[in-house]
């Protein structure tokens, strides 16, 4: 990238994550299952194509059931590949006949997948919100983090998306691209990152989106696997402190965002999900169906040291940076 971002340095122990409670809960993003047909090296899913945890339509069910009990505006499918989980279209086009906005986590390969010829009608279609992943403008990274041959079937999928209105108007069909950095350092700044991949991704590949979204690396699963395997772990925890903003705090996406797993218990976030960190300080488990929407506002968020990745510089969120200065 031509972009440049703070580096490593080392440190003393990364010290306790400050305390937070929730706000009002306004998103539920529920995750369908650890399937993917691909196995990025950056994934904090530890997604790919030998995983077999699936959601079931009863707890698919449940979960928009919740979903409109709590009043949320928002529901926010991820996996995995959530669009090769059977109950991927039948709870979006739920959740937009009951008004919700719907947002779809897609890896834009797996528009080329078999029997996933349609896929882009359909969220058209339902006018779902795509949220897609392109680790960069060019083809040399995003191959060398998501798998050889990735940056042409994306550039395929998002010209098709384009095709069908995806991107193209600012009131249109709503199409936002996601950036994370290759290895260990902290993403630049949004807005003039935003710019370039505009500009590169016009000239070159006439491609068109909304807006991109970049995200810290958080130090679990494949990309902890990896700072471990080169000596980096440590540094990285490091550079996630002393770039630790105070402000990003009030904006965090813990505060109003619900995470649910394949099998229905909840999480404060996706991140926490994959970790093992049930939702709230007890450490019990707790299932949605034994959850009451009312009780969430007001109780405390479970953090651990890899919170700092979303307090970072400028923040890091499901929905990009939290701050732009």
């Amino acid at each position: 990238m031509a972009a440049t971002s703070p580096r490593l340095g080392r440190g003393p122990t990364p010290p306790v994550f400050p305390a937070l409670q929730r706000a009002a809960l306004t998103t539920l993003q529920v995750n369908l299952g650890y399937r993917c047909n691909q196995a990025c090296h950056h994934c904090h899913v530890d997604a790919g194509p030998l995983r077999t945890e699936e959601m079931t339509a009863e707890t698919a069910s449940l979960a928009l059931s919740f979903a409109l009990a709590a009043g949320v505006s928002t529901l926010d499918i991820t996996g995995g590949a959530p669009e090769l989980n059977g109950c991927f279209r039948p709870l979006v086009r739920a959740a937009r006949a009951a008004g919700l906005r719907v947002i779809d986590r897609c890896n834009l390969t797996i528009l080329e997948e078999p029997g996933q010829a349609d896929l882009a009608n359909f969220l058209a279609q339902e006018q779902v919100h795509v949220v897609a992943s392109l680790p960069c403008y060019g083809p040399e990274n995003v191959d060398i983090q998501r798998g050889k041959g990735v940056f042409e079937k994306s550039i395929r999928a998002l010209r098709t998306l384009n095709g069908l209105g995806y991107g193209i108007h600012e009131n249109g069909l709503t199409l936002d691209l996601v950036y994370n950095p290759l290895g260990p350092s902290l993403p630049p700044p949004q807005a003039s990152l935003e710019a370039t991949y505009r500009t590169a991704l016009a000239a070159s590949y006439g491609v068109y989106f909304n807006r991109l979204l970049t995200l810290a690396n958080m130090p679990i699963a494949r990309f902890r696997h990896a700072l471990e395997r080169d000596g980096h772990y440590a540094d990285y925890l490091h550079l996630l402190v002393a770039n630790h903003r105070e402000e990003n705090l009030a904006n965090v996406m813990c505060r109003s965002l619900l995470s649910v797993d394949w099998r229905g218990y909840v999480y404060d976030c996706d991140f926490n999900q994959m970790l093992g960190m049930p939702a709230g300080e007890t450490g019990a488990p707790r299932h949605l169906s034994s959850l009451l929407a009312g009780t969430l506002t007001g109780q405390p968020i479970a953090v651990g040291t890899h919170c700092f990745g979303c307090t970072a510089g400028h923040g890091s969120s499901c929905g990009g940076a939290l701050s732009r200065a």
